[in-house]
């Protein structure tokens, strides 16, 4: 960032924003390690669903397989994480953070194919610390947390059934043409809109403001939860770990983000020189995701078969996901 960018962070800080508040980096450190929990669930989930020899995207069967059950816990321990995160910090402190769980996804699966990491992973991993590190710390001296009103909670509600629709459709589409990456896709706008929705909803508690149209919150970001995770499942029976956690880690921060400058206004305070490094760090960690995403395994490059294999990242065929 350029040296002129410090004075006009200042008077940002100085001018009664409430940028800068005694437990406003306390988000930080419970959002990473709420992104670890992410990770290591995720990773759990995805042997669940490749176990036993078979890919199964079945509710009914999936609670029976005791991996898939503990990967889902550690998953809900990972949003409890979030919801206590949004708390206290902004959505554009909050949710980029989540990327790092790519890293320990790819630090995990390292550590039991027992082969290092290729370059191009390497590249990833310090493109996305960098980006990340970067992002949040820019977002955490400019962000602000902002007054919820109801038009705010009502175009995000608005905005949210068109993301509900083209989930559906993209879950049609899944039946005859499966793809784990429109899945995941689709997962991570939904995950985006549940992030900002707690947000919202928990400032409006905050403001002593629980009227029907937060229960109509409540409700979206049940219906957002519920669908989000059956499209994870998806994911998962037709794609690695990789692209899974890489697709979550980039549309649901930029899905939040979006939102959070659009509708909630949480960078109105920011000066230009905090916009252009935003767009520097944003680029840099989604640059970093998608090396990620498109480099291959340690277990695709060991050519083992199963859970990460050449064989696993195929889509399923027509009778290979059911449900």
């Amino acid at each position: 960032m350029a040296v002129g960018a410090v004075p006009a962070i200042t008077v940002g800080l100085s001018a009664g924003h409430g940028v800068f508040s005694s437990t406003h980096w306390l988000g930080i450190p419970i959002a990473l390690l709420g992104a670890v929990l992410l990770a290591v669930g995720t990773i759990f989930q995805g042997r669940g669903v490749a176990a036993r020899g078979a890919q199964e995207t079945r509710f009914r069967r999936l609670v029976r397989r005791p991996v898939w059950a503990v990967g889902t816990s550690l998953i809900g321990g990972a949003i409890l994480l979030q919801l206590a995160a949004l708390r206290f910090s902004p959505l554009m402190v909050v949710q980029p953070i989540g990327a790092s769980a790519l890293i320990v996804t790819v630090l995990a699966n390292v550590r039991l194919s027992r082969q290092l990491p290729s370059r191009r992973q390497t590249l990833a991993i310090i493109l996305c610390v960098a980006g990340i590190a970067a992002f949040v710390g820019i977002a955490s001296l400019t962000a602000q947390d902002v007054d919820i009103s109801d038009s705010h909670l009502r175009t995000i509600l608005i905005v949210l059934a068109f993301a509900v629709v083209g989930a559906v459709v993209a879950s049609a589409r899944n039946r005859t043409h499966p793809s784990a990456a429109l899945s995941t896709a689709a997962a991570g706008i939904l995950y985006g809109f549940v992030a900002t929705l707690v947000k919202t909803v928990l400032g409006r508690m905050a403001q002593g403001n629980f009227s029907w149209l937060s229960l109509a919150g409540l409700v979206g970001m049940g219906v957002a939860v519920v669908m989000g995770a059956r499209l994870v499942q998806k994911a998962h029976a037709g794609g690695s770990d990789e692209l899974v956690v890489a697709g979550l880690t980039v549309v649901d921060p930029l899905t939040a983000v979006t939102l959070g400058i659009v509708v909630l206004g949480e960078a109105d305070a920011a000066p230009p020189q905090a916009w252009a490094g935003f767009v520097a760090a944003g680029a840099a960690a989604v640059a970093g995701v998608w090396f990620m995403a498109t480099s291959r395994g340690p277990e695709q490059r060991a050519g083992r078969k199963g859970h990460g294999s050449p064989d696993r990242a195929q889509p399923d065929g027509p009778h290979g996901s059911r449900g």
